[in-house]
């Protein structure tokens, strides 16, 4: 991951405290090499057309702004208070609500919400440009609340959630990933792994069938019946990151709708995979921002 520049809270507010600084901060960003016409490739510095804070291509005369293409992509919201929504949402590993973006830059509630649901969508991409590689740990669990009467665990109607977790060479947690599938079964799994893993990774689990699948597609499976007495240690960072995650889920954001988990899931796997460079936090989740393009409330609401 590329080196950001690291900041504090009183260093990002005396940085970027005003429109003109944001917009400054977004052009390095997204240009650092020079200003490419999104429209036509050229690389070439543009005309700056300051009252309408556009840049203008001198090849084929195309305006942009900083933010078109990006999730800010038209946005009628101050740049300050985009940034300000990026910095509280990276920074804060128990989340941030939409109830509390509200409050916090005093503007409409659907406007939090679609703010704060555009930068998860953000983090999501960003993290699913990376596989998981070395000794790779992988469960399931679920989320959400079961209808009266129902199973618990395997057989739940919960929502189902595969996680993986990624181990470095002294056992510690690396990388985590959380995928929402409709059920857990050996066609599911293989899809999933495919999705998030190296391929000849060696791959930890317990001893579900679904799981058997893997040593099939190409992984060096170990599967183990999970048994805390016989052998805590088997699984043991994938079950804490579980249940961090359902901690993330229930502290923060109470009675979420299963239809937006992946999103809420993505923001926490983003903020774990970048636990080393939290000082670096606000640059990335931006940086993230900026590459995610356009994504609209429209295709939250029909997500």
């Amino acid at each position: 991951m590329a080196q950001r520049e690291a900041m504090t809270i009183m260093e990002f507010m005396k940085r970027f405290g005003t429109e003109e600084a944001c917009r400054e901060y977004l052009y390095r960003i997204r240009w650092s090499e020079g200003f490419v016409c999104p429209k036509c490739g050229t690389m070439d510095k543009p005309y700056q057309i300051r009252c309408r804070n556009q840049y203008q291509c001198r090849h084929c005369n195309h305006q942009a702004s900083v933010t078109a293409g990006t999730i800010m992509d038209k946005t009628r919201t101050a740049l300050t208070k985009w940034f300000m929504a990026i910095y509280l949402m990276g920074q804060d590993k128990r989340g941030c609500s939409a109830l509390k973006l509200m409050r916090e830059l005093k503007i409409a509630y659907d406007t939090a919400w679609t703010m704060s649901h555009k930068i998860r969508k953000a983090m999501g991409e960003r993290d699913s440009h990376y596989l998981l590689s070395g000794i790779v740990e992988m469960d399931d669990s679920f989320f959400g609340g079961a209808h009266a009467g129902s199973k618990r665990g395997r057989g739940t109607d919960k929502t189902p959630v595969i996680f993986i977790l990624s181990l470095n060479q002294k056992g510690r947690p690396g990388y985590l990933r959380a995928q929402v599938v409709k059920r857990v079964d050996g066609e599911t799994v293989k899809q999933v792994a495919k999705a998030h893993i190296n391929p000849g990774c060696a791959l930890r689990s317990d001893g579900l069938q679904a799981y058997h699948s893997l040593s099939a597609s190409g992984y060096q499976h170990e599967p183990k019946v999970f048994d805390h007495k016989e052998n805590p240690k088997h699984l043991k960072w994938i079950h804490v990151m579980i249940s961090n995650a359902k901690a993330f889920i229930a502290g923060t954001y109470h009675g979420l709708s299963n239809v937006h988990l992946q999103a809420f899931l993505d923001e926490f796997c983003f903020r774990f995979n970048r636990r080393k460079w939290a000082s670096q936090i606000f640059g990335r989740t931006l940086s993230a921002c900026v590459l995610a393009g356009v994504f609209t409330r429209k295709q939250i609401l029909m997500a």
